[in-house]
């Protein structure tokens, strides 16, 4: 039952991969003493509550349906800290990374664990951050049982993208089919999958697109459906700049950066394209983001010599949409 506990919090991070930038993706389950779920949560975004305290928060909210909660992540750490009213004594936390035992931007996790009396604590993945760890240890000496090593093959595979962008580069290629695989068409996936890649654009340090795509789409290339920071551009091309149409929406956007070359401090790359794009830059690629529509459309399918591994599969209404890795 263990992993099927954890598991349920590694879907529930999966849904707000890249999202949390430059913050890991993270996922928390949380069990009344009975073994009831109480709370299945995820970190949504930099600076907002952790995934311990966001799961915290909804079983308590649950417990106690008249509690006000604050929104401000340190507001409402000492909230709780102040009005749990050991509701939660005896619980059980699965969380897809070691709780951090740190005060950084937002309070440290464990000490709630720890003061909130939980009985026992699953980890995926111990925190190799030597700031943010210690968690368990911490747990530990408040008489709290931990267990680490929960699914931590698949609790690496969730942390891919913040290992990488902490070390470097992290390169994702978004892409957009239609059922029987065609890109063309200038709305392939519904409203709610752009507005997720809107999500992503709005978080990157650079979105990346080819030439070609520019000058046969004229896109605008913001993040207006969620109403977020419209990315600075990198144009790859034979073409030189001055001589794009600049009339094209994508150049402009105020106060919009435009490169040719990718700078050395972007960490997190977004690359859109076509299958012609792809091809050219498919093994540099550390994931792929693949939407499919539910309908069959005149386009051609895309034709690729490409081997994936799904990582995480979901819905956005009628659309699907994938996070592969190269096998």
């Amino acid at each position: 039952m263990k992993e099927f506990y954890m598991n349920l919090a590694l879907k529930e991070a999966w849904k707000y991969q890249f999202l949390t930038y430059p913050n890991p993706a993270v996922g928390c389950v949380i069990l009344d003493k009975n073994g009831k779920i109480l709370s299945i949560k995820a970190h949504e975004k930099q600076g907002q509550p952790h995934a311990e305290l966001n799961a915290i928060k909804e079983a308590l909210r649950l417990l106690k349906p008249e509690f006000s909660f604050p929104k401000e992540p340190n507001a409402l750490h000492e909230f709780i800290l102040k009005n749990h009213q050991n509701l939660l004594q005896n619980a059980t936390a699965f969380v897809t990374l070691e709780p951090c035992a740190h005060q950084g931007k937002t309070p440290p996790c464990a000490k709630l664990f720890s003061t909130l009396k939980f009985k026992k604590v699953f980890v995926s993945v111990k925190d190799e951050n030597k700031i943010a760890s210690g968690g368990a240890e911490l747990l530990k000496q408040n008489g709290i049982l931990v267990e680490m090593g929960i699914l931590e093959k698949e609790g690496r595979e969730l942390l891919k993208p913040f290992l990488k962008w902490q070390k470097g580069t992290f390169k994702l290629f978004k892409l957009a089919l239609s059922l029987n695989g065609s890109a063309l068409g200038k709305f392939v996936s519904n409203e709610t999958s752009r507005t997720y890649a809107h999500q992503i654009r709005s978080m990157i340090d650079l979105l990346v697109v080819g030439g070609e795509t520019l000058r046969k789409d004229r896109p605008i290339l913001d993040s207006r459906l969620c109403g977020g920071k419209a990315p600075n551009l990198c144009i790859l091309s034979r073409q030189n700049l001055e001589s794009f149409d600049k009339t094209i929406p994508a150049f402009k956007v105020e106060n919009r950066q435009i490169f040719t070359q990718i700078p050395q401090n972007a960490k997190f790359l977004m690359y859109e394209g076509g299958a012609e794009f792809l091809k050219s830059l498919k093994e540099q690629m550390d994931m792929f983001l693949i939407f499919h529509n539910a309908k069959f459309n005149k386009g051609e399918n895309v034709k690729l010599d490409l081997e994936l591994k799904p990582l995480f599969r979901g819905d956005f209404k009628e659309d699907s949409y994938g996070i592969y890795e190269l096998l």
